[in-house]
């Protein structure tokens, strides 16, 4: 395809990016000024380069690179226009947040550079990742991303920053090695049967014969996969790192880690349930996927709850969310997976929103400490806005984007027959509701602190957040067609798994677009899309 070439141009705008920042720490005196330009520009290209391969995909087409061993089908297409969203949210964010940092002699010019060169180099590694097609491509992409944030996670060179840092690679690395050891298994086992060793090893191959590989191989092979880059995904009992990794990085880094990353591991792991569905049925990986996802939500809602550290309490949200969207693609089906795939969107959005927030809270307050953090809204009004805005959309509740894939969850739940695991779920999430409802009671409203000076933040770290809760509302509100075709696209590409081999893709989205294509998505559209898909796609 003709824009095929987007693929590696996006990829080497965030190489070179990283490239240039290192390289500024030579220059000394302007350092400054030239990684925030690096960063602006990079993140400016990004876009421009990334939203032609969304039109492309929203049209219908798969886009290959690299002798196949780089594509973005639909699914794919999602995940890669989060990481640059996000990008663009957290990478403005940091030019505020950092300036604040430079100023009050937390860190120096030398310290901006290496920022911004791991941050941009973090962004290549899951730009990777989400276009890999080459199973083992996608493995390294992942331990690389791994490896670059967590001079993120460190950044601070403070006792505890380093302690996260550590303990995240640690078990990470421990973690995605499983991950590993399901991708030898797969490729083996492919290779086995197609006596191919170039093409057993494009995951575009092994999802087309995935119906002649061994089923106990497959299910094994399953098992590792889900463990390993569930580990990455902060899924119960792998979460234990992300906690500490993620309140101890910079905010914006946070951000990233949370909205971004997580994603791409769980990205990983969809394209290998779809292998496992075809080769040994849906039965046995959505099994899995529901008991992680239920375990995820049932152990994070009440440590949401009881924490008292800001950054904490979104790190453990983190884990909800990330439980609640396996739980989706665990109930499986039309309905099930494309909730899952918008909660993927919406709560990159929101969480985005609220750990750039947080920043804001520290650059006020000096601490991530609920119980001293008192009266935002009276010396920060904009600031304590834009955290409410987000604490509500996190709880899920209307209007606001994280409402509608969790009532399309639910829904799903329900007529997939699992009636008992969506009561529980609701109680959870009523939990998590009231938790973020206390912080907004206790730390947001009610009287400030006495010498406190009032006044809000600059217009650079205020615009990233009036963006993201743009996006957030936008979400909750209409979806926009491109989005509602892609995911459709995307969802017929998981429930129908020998689509995803197919170089085009149908070029009329099976998604209810309704009377009115042109005005978006509503939640009916949603509820439309599993009677509609039903007759073709198997559940």
């Amino acid at each position: 395809m003709a824009g095929s070439w987007l693929i590696g141009a996006l990829l080497l705008t965030f190489l070179a990016a990283s490239g240039a920042a290192f390289a500024s720490r030579g220059l000394r005196v302007t350092t400054q000024r030239a990684v925030e330009m690096v960063n602006l520009v990079a993140l400016v290209i990004a876009l421009v380069l990334a939203l032609p391969i969304v039109a492309d995909v929203a049209q219908g087409q798969s886009l290959f690179l690299l002798d196949d061993w780089l594509f973005v089908d639909p699914l794919g297409c999602i995940f890669l226009g989060l990481i640059v969203v996000v990008a663009l949210v957290t990478g403005l964010y940091s030019i505020g947040y950092l300036r604040h940092d430079l100023g009050s002699g937390e860190i120096g010019t030398v310290d901006l550079s290496r920022y911004y060169g791991f941050f941009h180099l973090f962004l290549f590694t899951m730009v990777l990742a989400v276009t890999s097609n080459n199973l083992i491509m996608m493995w390294v992409s992942i331990e690389a991303s791994t490896l670059s944030s967590v001079f993120l996670v460190g950044f601070y060179g403070r006792k505890t920053s380093l302690e996260a840092a550590w303990k995240y690679v640690v078990i990470c690395t421990v973690g995605v090695a499983f991950g590993l050891y399901g991708t030898v298994l797969v490729f083996a086992n492919t290779n086995a049967v197609l006596a191919n060793a170039r093409t057993a090893i494009l995951w575009t191959e092994v999802v087309k014969h995935a119906t002649s590989l061994d089923r106990a191989t497959i299910s094994i092979a399953f098992a590792f996969v889900l463990i390993g880059f569930g580990t990455k995904a902060g899924l119960f009992p792998m979460h234990t790192w992300l906690p500490d990794a993620h309140s101890e990085a910079p905010s914006p880094a946070s951000g990233l880690l949370s909205a971004a990353l997580l994603n791409c591991a769980l990205l990983i792991i969809i394209r290998h349930s779809m292998i496992a569905a075809r080769a040994i049925g849906s039965g046995f990986p959505q099994t899995l996927l529901l008991i992680f996802g239920a375990l995820s939500i049932a152990v994070a809602a009440p440590l949401i709850f009881v924490q008292r550290d800001l950054k904490r309490m979104l790190a453990y949200s983190s884990v909800e969310n990330m439980g609640l969207i396996t739980l989706g693609l665990g109930v499986g089906g039309p309905l099930g997976v494309a909730a899952a795939l918008l909660h993927a969107i919406n709560h990159s959005l929101a969480k985005a929103l609220m750990f750039c927030c947080s920043g804001n809270v520290l650059i006020k307050y000096g601490t991530r400490d609920l119980d001293v953090i008192k009266g935002l809204l009276r010396i920060a009004p904009i600031s304590g806005f834009l955290l409410i805005a987000g604490s509500l959309a996190l709880g899920g509740t209307p209007p606001f984007n994280i409402f509608i894939s969790e009532f399309l969850t639910v829904t799903a739940g329900i007529k997939a027959g699992y009636a008992w695991l969506m009561v529980i779920a609701l109680v959870l999430l009523t939990v998590v509701l009231a938790s973020f409802a206390r912080m907004i009671g206790s730390s947001i409203l009610g009287p400030a602190p006495e010498g406190m000076r009032a006044g809000d933040l600059s217009v650079m770290t205020l615009t990233p957040l009036g963006l993201a809760l743009a996006l957030t509302l936008l979400m909750g509100l209409h979806i926009p067609m491109p989005v509602a075709r892609v995911l459709a696209q995307a969802t017929s590409t998981v429930v129908a798994a020998p689509v995803a081999a197919a170089r085009t893709m149908p070029s009329r989205s099976t998604f209810a677009m309704g009377q009115q294509p042109e005005r978006g998505a509503s939640v009916s559209d949603c509820l439309r899309l599993e009677p509609q898909m039903g007759k073709t796609c198997p559940n």
